[in-house]
């Protein structure tokens, strides 16, 4: 059964928020592989003008995954995660994400298509600190293979 169309245009309201941790930026940039120093050491990071440790680039996943659950277990949507991959994900920064930053995300569907038998819906989450300063806004392509 195809993605429902309906969602499209469809937003949740705002998570609650994230708390960025020091140590969760160090343990993500270890698991990528990400040495630069800013991703490690306060005082090499300030150094470079930032408040804290810095976020990699593809930080925001961490947080962005966990939001999305408001659009992919939605039973309306039609979604079956188990012939669910991923697509594609772009970054959209409006500044660097840093430990002591309280995030939250507001999640929308941009877009659903159906192309040789398999859906794809894409979703954007923007991210905001809880005061809703603009941070980052992320796109993730979600492919639901054909049954077939």
């Amino acid at each position: 059964m195809p993605l429902d169309q309906s969602f499209v245009g469809r937003s949740w309201p705002a998570t609650e928020p994230y708390l960025v941790g020091r140590e969760k930026i160090r343990e993500f940039a270890r698991a990528i592989g990400a040495a630069d120093v800013e991703y490690h050491d306060p005082e090499a990071a300030r150094a470079l003008g930032y408040a804290d440790v810095v976020a990699p680039p593809t930080f925001p996943v961490v947080i962005t995954m966990s939001a999305s659950r408001q659009i992919v277990e939605d039973p309306a949507l039609g979604l079956d995660y188990s012939r669910v991959v991923h697509g594609d994900q772009r970054f959209a920064y409006t500044r660097p994400v840093v430990a002591g930053d309280a995030l939250v995300c507001v999640n929308s569907v941009d877009e659903i298509t159906s192309r040789g038998g398999h859906d794809f819906l894409t979703t954007r989450t923007e991210v905001t600190t809880a005061e809703g300063e603009p941070v980052v806004t992320v796109w993730s392509k979600l492919v639901q293979r054909g049954e077939h």
